[in-house]
């Protein structure tokens, strides 16, 4: 089971859930990276959901806190970039009936969530 987790602003890691007024995200991502063995432990402690090992990287399902999706996703992959530069995030985050979809930090669209 995931437990929400709140990701800081660029630059730090993770803040209690009580210093900011944020939402739930729920997230579901594909990573791959060039050094999988470096951001594993990254992504294992800014993340803490289900992080599955993949065919080139980790299938990442979470809830996570934070201010907007595009926040949150910039947050995440600039903080696996720090570690290794070659990094990609294919993230879909759902909150309040919507999904909004990313590769990197580009922005993909958003839709419906299903109920």
């Amino acid at each position: 089971m995931a437990h929400l987790v709140t990701l800081a602003p660029m630059g730090s890691d993770r803040v209690d859930n009580d210093t900011v007024s944020a939402h739930g995200f729920d997230l579901v991502a594909d990573v791959t990276s060039a050094d999988l063995a470096a951001i594993e432990p990254v992504l294992r402690r800014l993340v803490d959901g289900e992080v599955t090992p993949i065919a080139g990287g980790f299938h990442v399902v979470a809830m996570l806190s934070g201010e907007s999706a595009r926040d949150l996703n910039r947050s995440l992959l600039s903080a696996l970039r720090r570690v290794e530069r070659r990094t990609r995030l294919r993230a879909a985050w759902t909150a309040g009936g919507v999904t909004e979809r990313f590769f990197d930090y580009v922005s993909k669209g958003t839709r419906s969530a299903p109920m």
